[in-house]
């Protein structure tokens, strides 16, 4: 089978296209035929050598994949060959075929396209685990998304309406907060263009926001922070901005917040039945339409340092997909 291999911490553009053996599927575990592989801002910096989990060489990018069950292994049971599924891996998703254990594989529902439900699993998890789990949020709340249009600030966006929160979309440009309005945002902000800090202030009548979803770091951290409320919770999700802030934390002492840490990876390997159920309930409601898991464009697998370049320059706004 084909599989784009990564054999030394490298760039998008000296990632291999290579021909390796098909997988087996042993006891416990099937083999999904990839139809779909979703990629993430954190396969960039995993291929890097930049990121916290690093795989033995050589591997693939791509955390997420979306398709059909080819085979079955002994002891499996709740999954047949011809299955719709979807799963986490973790990496080697940019690839053609994928054996994972089969209590990480969720079938999906045949009015859910691969490709969408390839972008469901660590965007939406991530964000439900966030506003559920780690802010404990209450309809009514506003929160700042700093990031919106991306995967992630996307996510939050949409949960966060679904959850009863007054939204505010912070992005770079008019066009990303055009686009998180219409996914979810109830106000927006381009900081860019305004101060992110008086700008949220602004926006809540001096009152400040009570969460702050935190997916891009660098220097707008800082100023979120001095915009969060009494009693508010700082949630921090990436740093997509290339830079790990340093907090002053006379900030939390003064305004009597959180700053939580939100690493959904770790969580879901710890609980991994709450994490299932979760992603139970984000298929349902993706096939329902309470969700997007927008799509921002498609690349064959032949083009997957295209693909991460994409992400690499912060075009994406929502998923970047690969097909093999």
């Amino acid at each position: 089978m084909k599989a784009i291999l990564c054999s030394q911490y490298c760039q998008p553009d000296d990632l291999v296209l290579a021909e390796i053996p098909d997988p087996v599927a042993e006891a416990g575990h099937a083999v999904i035929a990839i139809r779909s592989a979703a990629l993430n801002f954190f396969d960039l910096l995993m291929i890097q050598g930049k990121y916290q989990i690093k795989p033995p060489f050589p591997f693939s990018p791509a955390a997420e994949v979306a398709g059909v069950i080819e085979s079955v292994g002994a002891g499996v049971s709740g999954l047949k060959v011809g299955d719709r599924v979807v799963a986490s891996c973790g990496h080697n998703g940019a690839r053609e075929k994928i054996a994972l254990p089969a209590s990480s594989i969720v079938r999906i529902p045949d009015n859910l396209d691969f490709d969408r439900a390839a972008g469901i699993i660590i965007i939406y998890g991530t964000a439900l685990h966030a506003l559920e789990d780690r802010a404990g949020v209450k309809a009514g709340e506003t929160m700042a998304v700093l990031g919106a249009a991306g995967g992630t600030g996307l996510a939050a966006c949409e949960l966060g309406k679904l959850m009863g929160l007054k939204v505010i979309a912070c992005a770079s440009s008019d066009e990303k907060l055009d686009f998180a309005k219409a996914h979810g945002a109830e106000l927006v902000l381009n900081y860019s263009k305004e101060d992110l800090k008086e700008g949220l202030r602004r926006l809540t009548g001096g009152r400040g926001v009570d969460i702050v979803f935190d997916p891009v770091g660098g220097s707008y951290a800082e100023a979120s922070l001095r915009s969060i409320a009494w009693g508010g919770r700082f949630l921090v999700i990436g740093f997509a901005a290339g830079d790990i802030p340093k907090m002053p934390l006379n900030l939390a002492l003064l305004k009597g917040c959180d700053i939580r840490g939100v690493f959904w990876g770790h969580w879901a390997r710890l609980h991994p039945d709450k994490n299932r159920a979760n992603l139970e309930k984000l298929v349902k409601w993706t096939a329902e339409g309470k969700i997007s898991s927008h799509v921002d464009r498609t690349f064959p697998l032949a083009q997957t340092a295209d693909a991460l370049n994409v992400l690499a320059a912060r075009k994406a706004m929502g998923k970047v997909i690969l097909h093999p």
